[in-house]
């Protein structure tokens, strides 16, 4: 079976891109189609990978400042020539699934979410920093690209979700249904340890959605030590609003990582994700989270078993929440074992069962 893997954009890594990681440990052979790739922006293990870009790689700025090029990335993705495959399977959050893809090819999604600043817009309008002229603008390319975005889901033979809500979202947006596969957890790489210190945790790029403002309010409120760890435009809007508890890491490799993890007395985890891999990676290492009671947390944390949620975007709810867990106590090996039924392995067999199952019903139908 001859295969390709096909991702939005490779400038800076995240939860879809620990998935195209995995999918090319399952695939190693494959090569993968993206619009840009930043090396500098990635772990050096996708330097190794046969990684192929658009024309939008040689545009100026690209890399750091991709959002002015938003009309170009539909024609970017399109201009991809996938050719010879008997599978291409695209990585979307945004613009992968658009990619075109032969007669003679059997093309399946995995969706991370529709893409957000089309479907969720005021949102996104909300979350966003933008300029009067841009906001003005906007909607008219907004318009567009979700028309594309409707009009390219035909070209997906079977949508895979990463979420329940996601799978939602897809019959909502697309009137299509899709088969849920959860994304991989390495749960190898975090393991519980005994040593526990008194701050808590945030691992996450720094972008607005993520809502990590609250928690840096909150924190500043109860004084009590946080770490964040992660990069991204929101950095420093929020390094303004922390107080001298709170600490930004930037980036850290994976041992560093798995001791702050397994060290904290909580993850926080304020944002409404699709997913959200970061509290189940936080379960690896025995620790729990206190969630927003939204989206992907919902099928990742277990209540007052692996963590507790708050109900609003609110600094108070943040708050209530925290003092509640303060008051709980949880098991190491029970928060361990939720996050194993989340492990790459399990990930790589759904994958494969599920590509060499509709591989064969499309050869039955196509002849």
């Amino acid at each position: 079976m001859k295969l390709a893997i096909v991702h939005d954009y490779l400038n800076q890594f995240g939860g879809a891109e620990r998935v195209v990681e995995t999918l090319h440990e399952t695939f190693p052979s494959a090569p993968i189609f993206t619009t840009i790739f930043d090396k500098t922006g990635m772990p050096p293990q996708f330097a190794d990978m046969d990684v192929r870009t658009s024309f939008l790689q040689y545009f100026p700025f690209v890399m750091k400042h991709y959002k002015p090029y938003l009309m170009l990335f539909p024609p970017a993705i399109e201009s991809l020539r996938i050719k010879g495959y008997d599978v291409v399977l695209s990585s979307s959050s945004a613009f992968a699934k658009g990619v075109k893809v032969p007669e003679r090819s059997c093309h399946i999604c995995y969706c991370h979410t529709p893409m957000r600043f089309a479907w969720r817009y005021e949102d996104y309008m909300r979350e966003e920093n933008l300029n009067p002229l841009a906001k003005a603008l906007l909607p008219f390319a907004i318009k567009r690209i979700k028309n594309w975005d409707i009009a390219t889901s035909s070209g997906v033979d079977h949508f895979i979700a990463n979420s329940n809500v996601v799978a939602e979202r897809i019959k909502r947006s697309y009137g299509r249904k899709s088969t849920v596969i959860n994304p991989p957890v390495d749960t190898e790489k975090y393991n519980p340890k005994n040593v526990e210190s008194n701050y808590y945790l945030i691992v996450a790029r720094l972008n607005p959605y993520k809502r990590i403002e609250l928690a840096v309010e909150a924190f500043n409120e109860m004084k009590l030590p946080l770490k964040i760890v992660g990069e991204g435009a929101y950095k420093n809007v929020l390094m303004k609003l922390a107080g001298p508890n709170i600490e930004f890491l930037g980036r850290q490799g994976d041992r560093e990582l798995s001791d702050l993890y397994a060290g904290c007395r909580a993850l926080i985890f304020p944002g409404e994700e699709d997913f959200g891999i970061v509290p189940l990676e936080a379960a690896s290492a025995g620790r729990p989270t206190i969630a927003f009671r939204g989206g992907g947390a919902f099928e990742t944390v277990i209540e007052d078993k692996t963590g507790v949620f708050f109900n609003e975007h609110s600094v108070g709810s943040l708050k209530q929440a925290v003092e509640r867990f303060q008051s709980q106590k949880f098991d190491k090996t029970l928060i361990r074992d939720h996050a194993l039924k989340f492990g790459k392995e399990v990930f790589i067999g759904k994958i494969k069962s599920f590509v060499e199952e509709k591989l064969n019903e499309f050869k039955s139908v196509s002849g």
